[in-house]
């Protein structure tokens, strides 16, 4: 954390004197060694300071820029702050705040674009203060590159990335329990796809096995008139799909029959709220193809298998589970695990997947341990699969909440929830929080047209942007070209904070996909929507009474809000309307 600097030196005068910039950092790019290619603002400070630590004696010159920059939380602490001297001060013998002192005086000496003053804070931070320019070239970047270019990056590197999500067993439609977490699935596959990865989606469908079977039962007893076993299912679209089943009196064609129905409603359902795969893979396929035999196979030649009482083991321990695990049961039935490391050897070496992420249900954190052991059985180095576990949801109507079970029949269909709120409001809602955090979901809130629905303060602000557009058409008025508008003219403290997010854009998509959490724009997308609504309130574009030039300078920046806020909304999956 900054804290606000002593009030202790001749020295913070000095270091607030008018510093002599270049207009935009690509003019100071020019002049230094950038290796790379282009470089976001973040990068240029970071560079800026480490040469400034060359100059220090702390690093080597031809040493690789170490120097972390970040925002600082609180506007009055700087634009931008480095804990630099901090982190190295020991390493060369000198006190943290001597370091920072003299670290001031060598950024001032070859200072970054748009430095306006630097202020040493606590023990040894640096806080940089910034002139506006930095924010009018954000601006420029954001216009210039468009929906397709801006806040792109190249993190990925080509790096062919395979996102298992959602999975849910086709034995009943999709309930909220099991189906919220697909729209992190999928923006979390739009982010890294914008990112550098080459991102495939697929869903695991679990078509075989005991609970197929129990299904067709059933199914099978609905028909007769019957009660349903007591291990079965008991929802009312049980009965739904007897009506329609003409097939035989056989618990795994009337199983199948149910699931190839129950699937296709599964993709109906997905399909409502944008959600698309590459590939469904079928369980039974993997199964009736001899891969888990040839995985078993596998895994015996590594001395990894053995056989007892009938079943086929895994013998995990060895590789670091608690227990080892069943393969292969006495029945002749796979398990889950027995699957599941077929369909990942399919993954790794079949199709040859460089990263693997399955997105699983927090009742799944049991099977973790034993995949990621199975795996390195496998040879597969186990960083290159990652689980995510997500929690679970409730919902709030009315000031009461209950439980969801499939089996019992007393689920929330995600069918029914998207027809309530939205498919718009069903996918913003369930990324507003970390995958790993359990959130709760207010219905009488999603349901209202106010602010306190934060869909609809998101939205809004898109369709008052869009409003802003028609009346410029109305009146006849044209955007001037980029390069004859003085954007200097934007001075005022909400066109500033509305320029700050603009240029979060960037950073905040590329932490979004490398730290697997698409929840991060969202928190941005919901800011920049609080920003322009305080800009709209605050700032007239087209008013008789705004000056032409200072309109101009707002018609770009509320051009540089449609794009930003159109770049946010598609990564979330969620539409941008121009009129609510």
């Amino acid at each position: 954390m900054t804290e606000r600097p002593r009030q202790d030196s001749n020295l913070r005068t000095r270091l607030r004197r008018p510093v002599l910039y270049p207009l935009s950092y690509e003019g100071w790019c020019s002049n230094h060694t950038i290796l790379g290619g282009t470089m976001s603002f973040r990068e240029v400070l970071a560079r800026s300071i480490s040469s400034a630590l060359v100059g220090c004696g702390v690093l080597p010159e031809d040493g690789r820029p170490t120097a972390h920059v970040e925002r600082p939380a609180r506007l009055e602490h700087g634009d931008w702050s480095t804990n630099a001297a901090l982190v190295h001060a020991r390493s060369v013998g000198r006190q943290p705040r001597a370091l920072a002192e003299q670290l001031a005086e060598q950024l001032l000496m070859d200072p970054p674009p748009h430095l306006d003053r630097v202020e040493i804070a606590g023990p040894g931070f640096l806080n940089l203060y910034l002139k506006p320019g930095w924010l009018y070239d954000a601006l420029v970047e954001t216009v210039s590159q468009g929906v397709a270019g801006y806040a792109t990056a190249d993190i990925g590197h080509g790096e062919r990335v395979q996102i298992e999500f959602v999975s849910a067993n086709p034995t009943g439609p999709l309930h909220v329990g099991n189906g919220w977490w697909g729209s992190y699935g999928d923006a979390l596959a739009r982010v890294m796809a914008r990112c550098g990865w080459q991102v495939h989606r697929e869903y695991y469908v679990n078509d075989t096995g005991g609970q197929v079977r129990r299904l067709g039962a059933s199914l099978l007893a609905r028909r007769r008139g019957e009660e349903v076993p007591e291990d079965g299912y008991q929802g009312a679209y049980v009965a739904e799909l007897a009506s329609h089943y003409e097939g035989p009196d056989d618990v795994d064609a009337a199983g199948r029959f149910a699931t190839g129905r129950i699937l296709d409603s599964i993709r109906a359902t997905l399909a409502s709220i944008g959600i698309v795969y590459d590939e469904w893979y079928s369980q039974a396929s993997v199964e009736e193809s001899g891969a888990v035999e040839e995985t078993i196979a596998l895994l015996a030649e590594r001395g990894l298998v053995y056989e007892d009482d009938g079943a086929v083991w895994l013998r995990s321990t060895s590789l670091g589970d608690q227990r080892d695990r069943v393969l292969v049961k006495s029945s002749g039935d796979v398990t889950y695990l027995g699957g599941d490391l077929a369909y990942h050897r399919d993954k790794f070496l079949v199709r040859k997947f460089d990263r693997v992420i399955d997105v699983f249900g927090a009742d799944h954190h049991g099977q973790v341990p034993s995949l990621l052991a199975g795996v390195e059985a496998l040879g597969v180095d186990r960083d290159r699969l990652e689980v995510k576990l997500g929690q679970m949801v409730s919902l709030l109507e009315g000031g009461k909440s209950g439980a969801m079970s499939k089996r019992a029949g007393n689920f929330v269909a995600l069918d029914d929830l998207i027809a309530d709120i939205g498919p718009d409001a069903t996918r913003l809602l369930s990324l507003m929080s970390s995958l790993d955090q359990a959130s709760t979901l207010d219905l009488d809130v999603v349901r209202s047209s106010s602010m306190e629905n934060p869909v609809y303060y998101v939205q809004y602000a898109h369709a008052r942007i869009a409003s802003i557009e028609r009346v410029m058409v109305e009146r006849g008025v044209e955007r001037q070209p980029l390069d004859s508008v003085d954007l200097g003219a934007l001075v005022h403290d909400r066109e500033l904070e509305l320029l700050r997010r603009i240029e979060e854009l960037p950073d905040t998509v590329v932490e979004a996909a490398r730290d697997r959490a698409p929840h991060r724009v969202t928190t941005w997308v919901r800011n920049l929507a609080g920003a322009f609504h305080g800009f709209y309130h605050d700032c007239p574009v087209l008013a008789p009474s705004v000056p032409t030039e200072l309109a101009q300078a707002r018609l770009w920046l509320v051009e540089a809000s449609r794009i930003s806020l159109g770049i946010g909304l598609d990564l979330l999956g969620v539409s941008a309307p121009r009129e609510m």
